[in-house]
């Protein structure tokens, strides 16, 4: 009995020895990250390890909606040792930037001299910038403000138009929010911009359905135009969601034309405007509407209002369901026409044919072609100039993105040589290998010559 029981405690002892043998002797300690917004973001941590480290990778990325599992890595630069600091940085104006809210996320893989590998705990932070005093409110399962400026009235305002512009998505035109959406409301447009990078100075809002983040400038003198920003961006947010994939994507008229009906009716400017390209027969062609708007104030105008028009014929004509059908499709990879054909019978064409019959419009040219357009162009909500016209708030601005004023590829040159002289060369190449043949056969036969007399004698 005595035996058996020292057996068992030798075991454990064992056990013991080898699990604590066995287990992963790294630590990471000071494991943050240091904001400089909007600039970069720098990551460091001590690592320690009983065997020399070898390797450290840096993972790292922001939660958003994504088709696979996208994580970036980062590799410091540090010394061997078992005591090691590493630290790295990411620039934003390399890598693009982030919109203020999105949620940073970051882990540390090591490697000791044994190939025993480490992976660190994923901590998160909040690319936000710490120089306002940012308060917050819900309203809603689905609706998150962030704000600094103006009082708790002014908020309580903004949220209430935006819980109003989800309640219109989801009755009127199928949109349903499915995560909670963070609003971020600036003091003004200033303020904004100076928040994200490389965006023109007439931006004074963006949606990013990816992340399901909204960013405005709202001052409390334009709470009107905010009103409506705040449902038209909520509503790209919704948008996004709906047809996210990898495999297509949603027209500029269909996307603006949702965001602008959530807002309501059309304002009395926008109205004439409208009826007045009807009457000169000056609409723009639904085609051209499906990328990047112009960047010439009055086109511009002009695209949103009839994207307005088209989004709301639409849904007052053929109802909810087939717009819901139609944004499936395109979820789906359909090209639109081939939406278009699913959902309502009808490619783009017919859709202008059917849309210029309904609001008394000329019908368009049999002529026409497919209109030429640049490449596909975000859009962002222009700032509001308080007793101004739409057409004096744009600043026209060369998009990074455009294909126009590229060079025209040059011609490929011929690097071989034409065929008549190469028919040429290979001519001369026969007939001198037919001399060296001559000459060749002329000895042989004088050879067998002398043979042939000396025989003979």
């Amino acid at each position: 009995m005595l035996k058996t029981i020292l057996t068992i405690i030798l075991g454990l002892s064992l056990l013991t020895i080898t699990t604590a043998f066995n287990y992963p002797r790294v630590t990471v300690a000071n494991n943050e990250a240091v904001l400089n917004f909007p600039e970069s973001v720098t990551f460091s941590a001590i690592v320690t390890s009983d065997s020399e480290i070898r390797s450290i990778v840096l993972e790292y990325g922001n939660e958003q909606q994504t088709c696979g599992e996208v994580t970036a890595k980062a590799f410091p630069q540090f010394s061997p040792g078992k005591n090691v600091e590493a630290k790295w940085t990411w620039e934003m104006r390399q890598s693009g930037s982030l919109p203020p809210g999105a949620f940073l996320w970051w882990r540390w893989r090591v490697t000791d001299a044994n190939g025993n590998e480490t992976l660190s705990e994923t901590k998160t932070i909040t690319w936000l910038d710490d120089i306002h005093d940012w308060k917050f409110m819900s309203n809603s399962d689905f609706l998150r403000l962030h704000w600094y400026e103006g009082d708790q009235s002014f908020a309580i305002d903004l949220a209430k138009f935006a819980y109003n512009g989800l309640l219109f998505n989801e009755t009127q035109s199928g949109l349903k929010a499915e995560a909670p959406i963070n609003i971020y409301i600036y003091a003004d447009t200033k303020d904004l911009q100076d928040a994200i990078l490389y965006e023109p100075s007439w931006t004074g809002g963006q949606a990013f359905p990816d992340q399901d983040i909204v960013i405005l400038g709202i001052s409390p003198s334009d709470l009107d135009w905010g009103r409506d920003a705040i449902v038209h961006e909520l509503t790209h947010v919704l948008v996004g969601h709906q047809t996210f994939s990898c495999l297509g994507d949603v027209p500029t008229w269909l996307n603006e034309g949702l965001a602008v009906y959530s807002e309501g009716e059309l304002d009395s400017s926008s109205q004439r405007q409208l009826d007045e390209a009807i009457r000169l027969d000056t609409l723009l062609t639904v085609r051209s509407l499906s990328s990047g708007f112009s960047e010439v104030a009055d086109k511009a105008n002009l695209s949103y209002t009839q994207s307005y028009s088209l989004t709301k014929f639409l849904l007052e004509t053929y109802g909810q369901e087939k717009m819901t059908a139609l944004l499936l499709s395109l979820r789906d990879g359909l090209a639109i026409d081939s939406a278009l054909l699913q959902a309502y019978g009808f490619d783009i064409d017919g859709l202008e044919d059917a849309w210029r019959q309904a609001i008394d419009a000329r019908p368009q040219p049999e002529s026409t072609q497919p209109t030429e357009v640049p490449t596909p162009t975000f859009v962002p909500t222009i700032v509001p100039v308080s007793g101004a016209i739409l057409a004096n708030q744009i600043t026209p601005t060369t998009i990074p993105t455009s294909s126009f004023g590229q060079p025209t590829p040059e011609v490929p040159v011929r690097t071989a040589p034409p065929l008549w002289l190469t028919l040429t060369l290979l001519g001369l190449c026969c007939v001198f290998l037919i001399l060296i043949g001559m000459v060749i056969l002329g000895f042989v036969v004088r050879n067998q010559n002398l043979k042939e007399a000396k025989n003979v004698e």
